[in-house]
């Protein structure tokens, strides 16, 4: 199924567009990709912190009753995972419940909730990737993305890679 694509410069949190927009009745699975994001959120309504230059993204669709979270979770730290391996020379780690690891070192945090609308049930997953710099967390080994390649990588190839991913996915 196609994902449509819809970009924002700046936005509170990818996740939260995604709440609102299908709330407003907009379900057809998208996309939302954001230059920008001043709320971002983690798990545990923990703070994503949101440098410039890094990815900030959330794609949503509708949840089909033959599938569990808990199965889906499963399908979608694994297309992430191989999606983000294509651009890096060391292999990519999943540390349940929400990261993706280079070297022991956080890269990527993955943000998943449902919500309900017209008592159809949506899954939205958000997606923040360290691309070109990584925040320092206390008690946490955190690292970005260029860092293990030598050639600059393009935000816009890893969102098509991503995209074409879920595609198969829903």
């Amino acid at each position: 199924m196609k994902i449509q694509i819809i970009k924002y410069d700046n936005v509170d949190s990818t996740n939260n567009v995604a709440i609102r927009r299908i709330k407003n009745g907009k379900i057809k699975p998208t996309l939302i990709i954001a230059n920008s994001q001043k709320r971002g959120r983690g798990q545990y309504g923990r703070k994503w912190v949101s440098y410039k230059g890094n990815i900030f993204m959330s794609f949503y669709f509708h949840l089909r009753k033959n599938i569990t979270i808990k199965v889906l979770s499963k399908k979608i730290y694994i297309i992430i995972k191989k999606s983000l391996e294509k651009f890096v020379n060391e292999k990519i780690s999943i540390k349940l419940p929400n990261d993706l690891l280079i070297n022991g070192s956080k890269v990527c945090g993955i943000l998943q909730e449902t919500i309900t609308y017209n008592k159809d049930k949506y899954f939205i997953v958000g997606i923040g990737i360290n691309l070109v710099k990584s925040p320092k967390i206390e008690n946490k080994q955190v690292s970005f993305l260029q860092k293990y390649n030598n050639n600059k990588i393009n935000k816009g190839k890893i969102y098509k890679k991503i995209k074409n991913n879920f595609e198969k996915l829903i």
